[in-house]
């Protein structure tokens, strides 16, 4: 049986190594957990620092805190190879800079969903979304 502090030590391990395998600053990534139905869910949300802009990145349902995150683990370390690549453009509301952001997700709506993590759909003015070639 695993004391709290032991869950604690083994979260932080695996946080450190999803942000080392993805080459992120600490203030680039934030860990979100909540609990649905019961469940532990991890959002994992990037912060772009060149327009201060956070994106949801991928979330993961588990039965608790370390689960979830050697769920998230996984996916960090296999993303590339099963979700198609996507660049969206945009532009913030009251802003005249176009923004390039680039997601990995399984289909356009799914890239939409992450770039309008949690904000209101009419704050951003999306101009196009692309599926990028495979490379």
């Amino acid at each position: 049986m695993e004391t709290s502090s032991d869950i604690h030590v083994e979260s932080a391990k695996i946080q450190r190594e999803i942000k080392n395998y993805l080459g992120v600053n600490s203030g680039e990534l934030v860990f979100e957990y909540s609990t649905i139905d019961g469940k532990q869910k991890l959002d994992l949300i990037t912060i772009n620092p060149r327009h201060s802009q956070s994106f949801l990145f991928h979330s993961e349902l588990g039965f608790d805190k370390v689960e979830v995150l050697k769920k998230m683990l996984d996916y960090v370390k296999n993303y590339r190879d099963q979700e198609s690549s996507y660049t969206i453009q945009w532009m913030a509301k009251d802003e005249k800079e176009l923004h390039t952001s680039y997601f990995r997700a399984s289909n356009i709506l799914d890239s939409l969903d992450k770039l309008y993590y949690g904000r209101d759909r009419n704050t951003i003015t999306v101009f196009s979304v692309v599926l990028n070639p495979v490379s």
